[in-house]
């Protein structure tokens, strides 16, 4: 439950997935986004969870794939859902760069930004059995999914 040491090429495609289309949305934010108003203490929790998301996907070996069981039904679910977040960004980075569009449902999931690759992380941790990344995925969805409900809320 503690993990294995040693690189996970799974983690890192998981954070490519993450960073590349983050690093493009740093560049086309939505015209009206505004952070000054962020809960200082979720924002907390979301700086920590992405630090302790980030290390322990990398340097557990748990995660990359192993012979092929009932148990890999996490990695594929968790996988589904970066595919998911990945068809997410492609649908912001199409149509018109606001909140409203930011924010907007997909498959019924609320602020999908933010609950999908917590949930693929959680996911993830779940099936290579390492806490560390169970932990740092509750951590981050703490921080990172209540400023976007915030975020959310404001524009309604």
């Amino acid at each position: 439950m503690l993990g294995h040491l040693g690189f996970s090429y799974v983690g890192l495609i998981y954070l490519l997935m993450l960073w590349i289309p983050n690093t493009m949305w740093s560049k086309n934010k939505p015209i009206d986004y505004d952070t000054t108003q962020e809960n200082k203490i979720l924002l907390l929790f979301e700086r920590v969870g992405q630090a302790c998301c980030t290390c322990s996907i990398l340097i557990f070996s748990d995660f990359n794939i192993r012979t092929f069981s009932a148990w890999s039904l996490w990695l594929i679910a968790s996988f589904l859902l970066m595919i998911l977040y990945e068809i997410y960004w492609v649908r912001y980075f199409t149509n018109e760069h606001t909140e409203k569009n930011f924010y907007r449902s997909i498959c019924g999931i609320p602020v999908p930004g933010a609950s999908l690759p917590v949930l693929a992380f959680l996911l993830l941790g779940i099936y290579g059995e390492v806490i560390w990344l169970i932990a740092s995925a509750i951590i981050i969805g703490i921080g990172h999914i209540g400023i976007h409900i915030q975020h959310l809320k404001a524009i309604k």
